[in-house]
């Protein structure tokens, strides 16, 4: 897991989600069959783990810009102008400036790639997500030394964004990881699920997905990227610093101070779902564990 995957392959190749809910075919040999190539190792990245429907990854989401209410995304993202779109990298970097989408998804084609991982929260989904590695769009920017973390901004545009009307959150929303975790092979940026462009509700053009951290985490609609050499803010901590920490890895051992986080509910199992248990790093300790060698992660949560 800790390797590189790299393909050529073009629109036309991604896998069709009528295959990716067939498990079967794909255990089958299904990926070698479509021509997928070193890129089947990434589809069963979450082994044994069903993607949920298109329907349940685009209808049951939290963007609070558009509402805090599960539903509300999806009714009032269309609103959001994804195009023209660019991001600012600056800070501890050789080259910053703001980079074109355009640009970007350019430079990226050969790399670009789908994961299929869990997403958690007090809920669980599986998204199989197409994008590329994140440490791929800062080499385009060039990391200097001094760098320790990676701050992240999402747009605010309040003639779009009818949610920042409310005081839920300290707008613009940020996020922030560590250099090394940013870094890591499975850290990426998300422009698309089951190889369409990502809808607004979901984080378009441009999302971060780091699979071993609670959704939140995963900052969408990203417009700017810093590089530094401080612990940056991030939005829920700055709002309650005792429930949220900067880590807020997946950590069934650790319980939110209101509710255990020893089990989840999946998404579109219904009302009464069983709940499951939640695995220690969201099922990536074996890849990810030790970036937090020798940390207490009771006080680093």
């Amino acid at each position: 897991m800790a390797r590189r995957w790299k393909n050529t392959l073009s629109e036309n190749d991604v896998t069709p989600e009528n295959v990716f809910l067939n498990r079967r075919q794909l255990m089958a040999g299904g990926a070698a069959a479509l021509g997928l190539g070193s890129i089947g190792g990434a589809l069963e990245a979450a082994e044994g783990l069903e993607p949920s429907s298109y329907e349940d990854i685009t209808q049951y989401n939290n963007y609070y810009e558009f509402g805090t209410g599960k539903s509300d995304p999806a009714q009032n993202a269309h609103l959001l102008t994804t195009a023209p779109w660019s991001v600012k990298i600056d800070g501890l970097v050789d080259k910053p400036g703001d980079y074109a989408f355009e640009d970007i998804m350019k430079a990226m084609t050969i790399e670009e790639r789908i994961y299929r991982f869990r997403c958690v929260e007090a809920w669980s989904m599986v998204i199989p997500w197409n994008g590329f590695e994140l440490a791929d769009l800062l080499a385009m920017a060039g990391v200097q030394s001094d760098a320790k973390y990676v701050a992240f901004e999402t747009a605010l545009r309040p003639d779009e964004m009818p949610g920042v009307r409310y005081p839920v959150l300290d707008w613009p929303y940020v996020e922030g990881l560590r250099l090394d975790e940013a870094m890591h092979p499975l850290t990426m940026m998300a422009t698309g699920i089951y190889g369409k462009d990502i809808p607004n509700q979901n984080g378009a053009p441009l999302r971060l997905v780091v699979p071993w951290k609670y959704g939140f985490k995963s900052i969408k609609s990203v417009v700017r990227i810093t590089l530094t050499d401080k612990e940056p803010p991030t939005s829920w901590n700055q709002a309650n610093a005792r429930e949220y920490g900067f880590y807020s890895n997946v950590n069934p051992e650790v319980d939110h101070p209101r509710w255990s986080q020893a089990s989840e509910r999946v998404v579109g199992g219904g009302l009464f779902s069983k709940r499951v248990p939640t695995l220690m790093l969201n099922g990536y300790a074996d890849e990810v564990g030790d970036l937090y060698a020798g940390m207490d992660l009771s006080k680093f949560f």
